[in-house]
């Protein structure tokens, strides 16, 4: 493996402004490392080489000419394949998407392209970005970075393996239950849930548009900043002098430890110790009204994703994995008057929340309560792929559910992260705060 491609986005922008990497070169190390892969095809639906040539020719320009528009700029990337490019098939993991084709990028592509990042291709995903498990057996299931008969998180699975196999330096993924977080954590990367709207959706094939994010899976709390201001057009977040000294964090006790394994748990009390050893104040709160947030998740996911997708998968439900599909048909329970109901009661579960927490720069949590589970006995025994779905997405959940920004970093225990929750539009805090976390972790 050529050691570009263990080096995290930030390193290799910081070699191309030195004149040390040179853009067209480190483009082709990933093609040709991702062309000769054994899991190529499981982690990548599509490349891009044709762009991914022009793109970082482009870059080589700007470099030679001091012009560079980022820090990123030259830097290849993986996006996953609910994100449109234009004229190449975009399918959301899906026989029902087959052949479909946009006449233009995604938005947050876009503004990447803008900054000088350069595309290689569209990685996996669950099918219709409906599970926290990853396994998609009408396109691929990628393999998990640490045990490959296990699941490698979803639904943006082949983001987080494209990045933990080393074929590239970054993935963009969205997070609508935990999509980028648990991936990011089952493949011992760092993982950013935006706030909802935060994030342009424009050209991002939808799930449940009111939950959808995007977000990025890479190497370095750095690399999510960059990632997180390239596709924003944002000014750069300050990660300089960062510390956990004085800051105040809160462990939620309310739901996020109910069930949780001895693995997830051991992680998150070494994290824990170390964020303490590194300064940090921290307390445990419960917040009631997470619980009774959670029990409305049915309603206002079933009916938003049915709703999304009910005519589609209807035409033609035989082409659908029968878990994704029996998931998608829980939206057609419940009446119009439930789902308004249940944002009403959302609503004010969510203030309540925030007046909670209001006193703590974030709240804790273990990223997932569970370790990748085995993709052979999910495929084969439904029970336990309905009980380990609702169980891998169940403390990610209550960031969606409250409408929070997130942010997942590896423990140093394989496929086991720490999640730093923070209010809604706090990103910039959070990551300088998660900045502080990871040097306490490291």
């Amino acid at each position: 493996m050529h050691d570009w491609q263990k080096m995290t986005a930030a390193e290799l922008g910081r070699g191309i402004g030195a004149g040390e990497i040179d853009p067209v070169e480190l483009t082709e190390t990933y093609l040709s490392a991702i062309d000769a892969h054994e899991h190529r095809d499981r982690i990548y639906a599509r490349l891009t080489p044709e762009r991914a040539r022009a793109e970082a020719r482009a870059a080589q320009d700007r470099a030679r000419l001091n012009l560079r528009r980022s820090p990123l700029d030259g830097v290849p990337i993986s996006w996953k394949d609910l994100f449109d490019t234009a004229g190449v098939v975009t399918e959301a993991g899906s026989k029902l998407l087959e052949g479909r084709t946009p006449a233009e990028d995604a938005e947050v592509l876009i503004n990447a392209t803008h900054q000088g990042l350069v595309c290689l291709g569209k990685s996996h995903l669950s099918e219709l970005a409906f599970s926290g498990l990853g396994v998609n057996p009408k396109t691929a299931t990628p393999p998990n970075i640490n045990d490959p008969d296990a699941a490698p998180g979803g639904s943006s699975s082949g983001a987080a393996t494209s990045v933990a196999f080393g074929l590239a330096p970054a993935g963009i993924g969205s997070d609508t239950g935990g999509s980028v977080r648990v991936p990011a954590a089952w493949n011992d990367l760092v993982g950013l849930k935006t706030t909802s709207g935060v994030l342009s959706l424009k050209g991002a094939v939808p799930l449940a548009a009111r939950f959808d994010t995007v977000g990025p899976l890479c190497r370095s709390v750095e690399d999510a900043a960059l990632l997180y201001t390239a596709m924003n057009n944002d000014r750069a977040v300050d990660l300089a002098s960062v510390s956990l000294k004085g800051t105040r964090l809160a462990v939620l006790t309310t739901t996020a430890f109910d069930d949780i394994r001895d693995a997830p748990k051991a992680a998150f009390d070494s994290a824990i110790s170390r964020f303490r050893d590194a300064g940090a104040v921290i307390v445990e709160i419960a917040v009631p009204e997470v619980a009774e947030a959670m029990t409305l998740a049915p309603i206002l996911y079933g009916c938003e994703t049915y709703g999304t997708w009910k005519d589609v998968i209807e035409a033609n439900p035989d082409t659908m994995f029968s878990e994704i599909l029996a998931r998608f048909r829980t939206g057609k329970d419940f009446t119009g008057a439930d789902y308004v109901a249940a944002w009403h009661k959302l609503d004010a579960y969510r203030a309540a929340y925030l007046d909670a927490t209001t006193p703590f720069d974030a709240v804790l949590c273990a990223t997932s309560p569970i370790t990748p589970p085995n993709v052979e006995r999910l495929m084969s025994d439904s029970d336990y792929y309905v009980t380990e779905n609702l169980l891998t997405l169940r403390n990610t959940r209550i960031g969606n559910l409250i409408g929070l920004c997130a942010l997942t970093l590896p423990t140093g225990t394989p496929s086991c992260g720490v999640s730093l929750m923070a209010h809604p539009h706090a990103e910039r805090r959070l990551l300088r705060l998660g900045k502080a976390a990871e040097e306490a972790l490291a």
